[in-house]
């Protein structure tokens, strides 16, 4: 991870340079691209996972089921494909792209902001994770409505980009992702 580049984005959302992933995150953190996906299963559940205790951002929060950076020469897809394996030891056949053009900023209670644009997939896999545990403390199925309630009523308990997405996503996860 020393090593692994973000690419930033200038003010029309194009690529526009990259910095090490180390040093993007701060009090004043330039645009830039990531991605996050809603792993969900057969039966309309998804993957929710506690982000690590050692995390520099948002540490032991529930979350969507996994998140990242694009790294240069990626695509958002190629990164998210690439993330779930190293994150959750899943291999997603289908991502569908849900929302491409879904960007925010926020700022975690330790005073380090985020400021992402972040496209957001779907994909159905059935298995269990296995969770590397420097990205994930805990993961469980729930109910996609229930996550959503939980989006709407107490976005405080959850990350503020799944708090800002879930409620953008269809109510009924679909069956062919």
């Amino acid at each position: 991870m020393d090593s692994e580049h973000v690419v930033l984005l200038d003010d029309e959302r194009r690529p526009s340079a990259t910095m090490l992933k180390a040093e993007v995150h701060g009090k004043d953190t330039p645009l830039h691209l990531a991605f996050s996906v809603y792993v969900f299963d057969s039966e309309g559940r998804l993957l929710v996972t506690r982000r690590a205790l050692s995390k520099q951002t948002w540490p032991g929060v529930w979350t969507n089921s996994c998140c990242g950076h694009v790294q240069p020469g990626e695509v958002p897809a190629q990164a998210a494909r690439r993330r779930l394996v190293e994150e959750l030891s899943v291999v997603a056949s289908v991502l569908e792209l849900a929302l491409p053009d879904f960007a925010y900023r926020a700022t975690s209670p330790e005073g380090i902001v985020e400021n992402e644009v972040c496209p957001v997939f779907t994909t159905l896999i059935d298995q269990d994770p296995v969770c590397d545990p420097a990205e994930v403390a805990q993961w469980e199925w729930v109910r996609w409505s229930t996550f959503r309630d939980l989006a709407a009523s107490a976005p405080w308990a959850i990350s503020p980009w799944a708090a800002l997405q879930a409620p953008l996503l269809p109510a009924t996860p679909t069956r062919t992702t």
